[in-house]
């Protein structure tokens, strides 16, 4: 999409009928690559990104007639994003029956991956996040990976401020504690 992309006006073609099928394809052109990685800190697999991404455009595709626009677009976008993305560990962790040991394996496959680029101690902090439960994964991820104000989490999750932010210093807690054990270089 081009750069003189303005939300509201794409809100307005959305709701045409007339324009919406290529509104959609505007919202998919545009919010595909920040929310895939959005998802990536998740969900760590390219293949299984990409699903969820998908997922993510079926969703917002059979629920445009629902957004009421009392937050912004880009706000209910990722709100979708991560509830898909937490859907898909649920359903994975429900499958699969994780356990602990297999969570910890993580890392190792991260390094393994050719699509991720980043360095031993950050797939030992992925590691380390996955371990948490849902709530506090999802604080953490938003907050120290995407640098988002709780202000903006608050939104998206639908909770206070406080309680925020209280489940991300116990985060930061166990990840302090599982980095510790699990890293001789801590």
């Amino acid at each position: 999409m081009t750069m003189d992309y303005n939300e509201q006006q794409l809100l307005q073609q959305l709701t045409d009928p007339t324009t919406t099928r290529k509104a959609f394809a505007q919202l998919v052109d545009h919010y595909s690559e920040p929310l895939y990685w959005k998802i990536r800190q998740f969900v760590y697999n390219h293949d299984d990104a990409n699903d969820v991404l998908q997922n993510t455009f079926l969703k917002v595709w059979s629920n445009l007639n629902t957004f009421r626009g009392e937050a912004k677009l880009t706000t209910w976008l990722h709100r979708i994003a991560i509830n898909e993305a937490l859907d898909f560990i649920r359903r994975r962790k429900e499958s699969l029956s994780l356990d602990q040991s297999e969570a910890s394996g993580l890392a190792a496959r991260l390094m393994a991956d050719e699509q991720f680029s980043g360095s031993k101690a950050e797939a030992l902090l992925m590691e380390a996040a996955e371990q948490l439960p849902d709530v506090q994964k999802t604080v953490f991820n938003l907050r120290y990976f995407s640098d988002m104000k709780y202000q903006d989490i608050s939104e998206i999750l639908h909770t206070t401020e406080g309680a925020l932010k209280a489940s991300y210093h116990i985060a930061v807690k166990k990840i302090t504690a599982y980095l510790k054990e699990h890293d001789e270089n801590f």
